[in-house]
């Protein structure tokens, strides 16, 4: 692996035995991210240009973005510090939030662009959460300082988040940070208090169970349950000392981390789903959100761990690059991964990862020493039927996979449309592995295929759910040219058993005789290791850190290696083992049983053995090799059904 380009103290491999970090090396990295940030500030420190392709909002917004966001990370970092500031931070901060909210929407070199309604004016409300936050958390440096006259101009600005429309998803938390702010430095009113009720109201909405939030309308789960849905309400009521608020949103968050803690792999890795990968790890803002709130199920040592490993993984491999900037991409620079907002400040709200720096030098957190990550002990597999999603993580390995039967980014209002994302659509993401580009083969995925194109898994809708299994529908939706099929629909279902994956899916209503694809994991190779690894028998493909297998156990006759020359976020070159079929003449629907397994273990066993399957009517017998037997019956009203029969 690469230095990383930050001035980082050594290991301390006594107090953090698993990754080496402390506090000093979190402060050190804050301080690097801030310094290389702070170079592309313009002479009045009002914005941040950092290098890149702008964002759809064009250069001004990206630039008050890289701004705003960088200005959280200074005030985590100095307010945690009790406000020392040995690299005056915070001076260059308050002289650009002066200039910037000077002349708002002035065509000119430094002021900042006004807020307006979500679409191309709407940006600068994201980024006006952040300049709140970070006030409130600095204010005695900061606002303090300022004459009343720039603290009016500076209130007028952000009260433009509270008199335009946000998007209707999590965006609302955004009028609530800011309003929050004002009521802290004793400028709220009648409208402030408006937007933190509708923010409450709207969250309460969207609050699915399990300390699950769907973001926005519909069923989009993924990290903004951790980087927004729980941060800004539950940090608000933190620092407001709102004892009922902290009361109803706290014991979510505690049941969220519950499940979500197994989400880091052993390498620090966060799951690879969902968009904004490029926030990195903001992915262990939630972790730090419980410790410092005091709602989470986590021990000090093991907070710590999980965000010391996720700060290290990205930083030994490549993000940020050797100038000290964090690219837009995962490791490096990955177009794939990113979304039409992304610019060259978005990365930036990383920042929310440096969360626990508030936290302070004496607290368990930091003082503890490091104990493993959930995902470090036993198997365990945990079904989430609030979000439909079904974790998956073994000890061997420190790996993690996550089957998705409920998660989709599409609201009520939308059609759908293929080819679908492939941040959402997949049947499983994973801690080493992601998503095939669209424009590919897309991988964990079961698909149609007629008149030339292949259908899409697009909005997911939950069927029934198990300790170690769930299962799901949807309708599969070809692109335009392709055939519309109006009665037609796809069953899925996954049932974990250590490494191994039990993937079971029904056609109903499909005309006999089309052919049907399922693919498995996607893994990452360089172009002379793809060659090899298409010849072997087995479907079984050999990465540098993961091996992938897939097997048919029933109605898959062929199976191949399909190529992904885009690649993933993992590597700039895939291969993706495929099952092929055929819809069979039953009214009642035709299923298709096969195995699959995602290990980083060495020369691990051929699936072949593992498991059989024999297929009567719509139940389906798995038999494990070591006896048992798992009856999964396709026949009930209400889905599938299982039965378990120990050896």
């Amino acid at each position: 692996m690469p230095d990383p380009p930050l001035a980082l103290p050594a290991d301390d491999r006594t107090l953090s035995p698993r990754t080496g970090y402390t506090r000093a090396h979190w402060e050190a990295a804050a301080d690097g991210l801030l310094t290389a940030a702070l170079r592309y500030a313009t002479p009045g420190h009002a914005l941040i240009d950092l290098p890149g392709p702008p964002s759809r909002s064009g250069v001004r917004s990206d630039g008050l973005e890289g701004f705003a966001r960088t200005f959280l990370l200074a005030a985590f970092r100095t307010a945690g510090a009790s406000g020392k500031d040995p690299h005056g931070f915070l001076e260059r901060y308050t002289a650009g939030l002066t200039r910037g909210t000077r002349t708002p929407g002035r065509d000119d070199a430094e002021s900042w662009p006004e807020i307006g309604h979500h679409g191309i004016q709407g940006q600068p409300m994201v980024e006006s959460a952040s300049v709140a936050l970070a006030l409130r958390l600095t204010a005695p440096w900061t606002w303090d300082t300022l004459p009343t006259a720039d603290q009016d101009r500076v209130e007028h600005w952000l009260r433009g988040a509270l008199r335009h429309t946000p998007a209707p998803n999590n965006w609302y938390l955004f009028p609530l940070t800011v309003a929050g702010f004002l009521e802290a430095v004793g400028r709220g009113d009648a409208e402030t208090q408006r937007a933190i009720e509708r923010g409450l109201v709207l969250l309460n909405g969207w609050y699915q169970g399990q300390g699950w939030y769907s973001d926005g309308d519909g069923r989009s789960f993924d990290h903004y349950n951790g980087w927004a849905l729980h941060f800004y309400p539950l940090l608000h009521a933190h620092l407001a000392k709102d004892r009922t608020l902290l009361g109803q949103l706290g014991p979510r968050l505690r049941e969220f981390l519950e499940g979500f803690a197994m989400l880091f792999d052993a390498n620090g890795a966060p799951i690879h789903h969902g968009r904004s990968l490029t926030y990195r790890f903001a992915a262990g803002t939630a972790v730090a959100l419980g410790a410092l709130t005091g709602e989470t199920p986590l021990a000090p040592g093991a907070t710590r761990r999980i965000l010391s490993g996720v700060l290290r993984h990205f930083l030994d491999r490549g993000a940020p690059g050797a100038d000290g900037i964090l690219s837009l991409g995962w490791y490096g620079p990955h177009a794939a991964t990113l979304q039409n907002y992304s610019g060259p400040g978005s990365p930036y709200w990383a920042s929310k990862g440096f969360l626990a720096l508030l936290l302070p030098p004496g607290h368990p957190v930091w003082t503890a020493t490091e104990e493993r990550a959930p995902v470090e002990g036993p198997d365990r597999t945990l079904a989430l039927p609030a979000p439909g999603l079904l974790i998956q993580t073994t000890g061997a390995d420190g790996l993690t996979r996550l089957h998705n039967h409920g998660s989709y980014k599409l609201d009520s209002r939308e059609p759908e449309r293929a080819p679908g994302n492939p941040l959402y659509a997949r049947l499983a993401y994973s801690t080493r592995t992601g998503p095939t580009g669209a424009a590919n083969v897309p991988d964990n995925h079961i698909a149609l295929q007629a008149r030339g194109t292949r259908s899409a898994r697009l909005r997911i809708n939950p069927l029934a759910a198990g300790p170690d299994w769930l299962a799901s529908w949807h309708r599969p939706v070809f692109p335009d040219g392709g055939p519309v099929l109006p009665s037609a629909r796809i069953e899925s279902f996954t049932l974990t058993r250590g490494r191994l994956e039990v993937r079971v899916h029904r056609t109903v209503g499909v005309p006999p005789g089309t052919t049907i694809h399922h693919t498995g994991w996607a893994v990452a190779l360089s172009p002379e290791l793809a060659a090899e690894a298409e010849q072997t028998p087995e479907t079984q493909l050999n990465g540098a850190e993961v091996t992938s297998q897939l097997l048919g156990l029933h109605g898959w006759p062929a199976q191949r290696t399909v190529r992904a020359p885009q690649g993933t976020a993992y590597g700039p070159w895939a291969l993706v083992p495929e099952l092929t079929g055929t819809v069979g003449e039953s009214d009642s629907g035709t299923v298709f049983v096969a195995l699959a397994s995602l290990t980083g273990e060495p020369d691990p066993a051929p699936l072949a053995g593992q498991a059989t399957a024999e297929a009567n009517g719509l139940a389906v017998t798995i038999r494990w090799a070591d006896g048992a037997r798992t009856v999964i019956d396709f026949g009930t009203h209400d889905g599938p059904s299982v039965t378990e029969e120990p050896s």
